[in-house]
């Protein structure tokens, strides 16, 4: 499960690292909630990149109703070929989705312990996303996108039972390229990430509610018990 990240990056760095033009207005995110408005990176025609804004919940292209995608926020990686949801997305509109860490939630006696989970040396990363559009809406239509979990490596096990899939950055031309890749390269692609280099420490509940979105998120805190 994904269901909050950070985005902590000047337009420069991003545009960098993704070899993409440097989005307009972006502004540091250290709370992203779900059905919120977020950069992704898509392949665009003739093999360029692309950074759009895009809703995060993907919205099948066959529903009826654009209230799917608030539940639409993850997919497995294990079954998404399968799904109806995402088995044409994973075909050929996948894309990445970059941030700077990840929450999860961890049970205590005392309630729910949100724990930040990011790269020691503060890099940015990208998450495996699957992206689709939905022409029912009435102003036109609407990109929406998802995240794809996996198993938990060692470090996020300890807090949780599904991690997002973390890309490596020499798959992500290969992850955005609009064609089919083969169930054993999708499998490799779509692992655990190792967690090497990867760190998790609790912060407040501050996180619980959207409307904070501010540096106070990723403070860290002292556990409860």
């Amino acid at each position: 499960m994904c269901g909050r990240f950070a985005l902590i990056v000047d337009a420069s760095v991003l545009a960098d690292v993704f070899d993409v033009d440097p989005p307009r207005d972006l502004k540091p995110r250290f709370n992203i909630a779900p059905t919120q408005e977020v950069p992704i990176v898509r392949a665009e025609r003739g093999g360029s990149r692309e950074c759009v804004t895009m809703r995060w919940g993907l919205i099948p292209s066959w529903s009826k109703d654009e209230k799917i995608g608030a539940r639409m926020i993850n997919a497995r990686s294990e079954t998404a070929a399968e799904k109806p949801s995402f088995r044409s997305a994973i075909k050929s509109r996948r894309c990445l989705v970059p941030a700077s860490g990840f929450y999860e939630w961890v049970k205590t006696p005392n309630g729910k312990q949100p724990h930040f989970i990011h790269f020691a040396d503060a890099r940015l990363f990208a998450f495996a996303g699957l992206w689709e559009r939905w022409s029912k809406s009435e102003t036109g239509p609407l990109d929406t996108f998802t995240i794809l979990t996996t198993a938990p490596n060692d470090l996020i096990a300890g807090l949780h039972d599904r991690m997002p899939v973390i890309l490596p950055p020499a798959c992500y031309t290969e992850w955005i390229e609009p064609r089919p890749l083969s169930p054993d390269r999708l499998q490799e692609m779509l692992s655990p990430h190792p967690a090497d280099g990867m760190e998790a420490y609790p912060v407040t509940t501050r996180v619980n509610r959207p409307a904070n979105d501010d540096a106070e998120c990723i403070v860290r805190a002292n556990p409860t018990s």
